[in-house]
């Protein structure tokens, strides 16, 4: 957790900086609807460097790299350097920096960070979920009737648009209400504080939602993938 901890705030720092100044990065094009800008690299960097100063013999799984260290699949990071990359380029503080660490096949322990509002989000396996240095819990809505959720997609490449948008149509005729955020590793802590009752999305990557998963788990709630 510390090593993580770390990271993110070392990462963070250039993102502060850049945030609100998105005009001068140079960006380029990952596909439709995709973008990737100078700040999300330069932070992938970093967080891989610190990572590897620690243990440099864990794999990493990130968004812009790849795999690193393929030989060591029982030890692993799992990297988003800015989740909500849309966001970031257009000066929402909607973004977050998102590590997990997987064991064994199991997502052990997990670190939410949103630079902008301060908020780390963190969890260990056994240990609970915190914001910051408070406990957090999901929340205690008992019907999915009065439920406010949260869901993102579908990507502009999306070749199943239309189950998307028809699922979401029957899901919000039973819930309260629905946002639409822009960044899955925010929406999962939200759920784990309480914030959203509940989160959904398809065509999900395992760096979106790695650290997610056990900080919800760790605040009550529950997960399927």
């Amino acid at each position: 957790m510390n090593i993580m901890y770390r990271a993110c705030l070392k990462a963070s720092k250039l993102l502060i900086r850049d945030f609100g100044e998105i005009e001068k990065l140079q960006v380029s094009s990952k596909g439709p609807g995709d973008f990737v800008s100078s700040a999300d690299k330069r932070t992938e960097k970093i967080l891989i460097e610190e990572l590897q100063k620690a243990h440099p013999d864990y794999g990493i799984v990130t968004e812009e790299t790849g795999i690193i260290n393929k030989s060591n699949m029982k030890n692993r990071w799992i990297i988003d350097p800015i989740d909500g990359t849309m966001n970031f380029l257009k000066s929402i503080p909607q973004f977050a920096i998102s590590i997990g660490y997987e064991e064994e096949g199991e997502i052990k322990c997990g670190v939410i960070f949103n630079p902008i509002m301060n908020e780390m989000f963190c969890a260990e396996k056994g240990n609970g979920a915190y914001l910051n240095n408070s406990r957090i819990r999901v929340s205690n809505k008992k019907k999915i009737k009065d439920a406010l959720l949260v869901t993102g997609g579908p990507k502009g490449s999306s070749k199943i648009k239309d189950k998307i948008f028809s699922e979401y149509i029957n899901v919000s005729k039973n819930v309260s209400n629905v946002r639409k955020f822009g960044s899955a590793a925010l929406d999962m802590a939200f759920v784990a504080c309480g914030r959203f009752d509940g989160y959904w999305q398809r065509e999900i990557n395992l760096w979106d939602v790695a650290a997610g998963v056990v900080i919800v788990k760790e605040a009550g709630g529950f997960f399927c993938f």
